[in-house]
């Protein structure tokens, strides 16, 4: 599942260590999400994308196989 983090945080100059610690996870984590190593729960996607006040659509990319 592709996302659009790294680019809604580089907008809004936000750190990786900002925006882990703002929605309870680790760096790692973050770094996992943006380079698409990672899915985020249905819990931390909404987590990540009220952080930027925008819908899970908005943030998270689904694609239909």
């Amino acid at each position: 599942m592709e996302n659009r983090i790294r680019e809604l945080r580089k907008e809004g100059k936000i750190t990786q260590d900002d925006l882990a610690n703002a929605v309870g996870v680790t760096r790692q984590t973050i770094i996992s999400l943006e380079n698409g190593k990672y899915n985020a729960s249905l819990q931390l996607a909404h987590k990540i994308s009220a952080y930027f006040g925008l819908t899970i659509e908005e943030v998270f990319i689904f694609e239909e196989e």
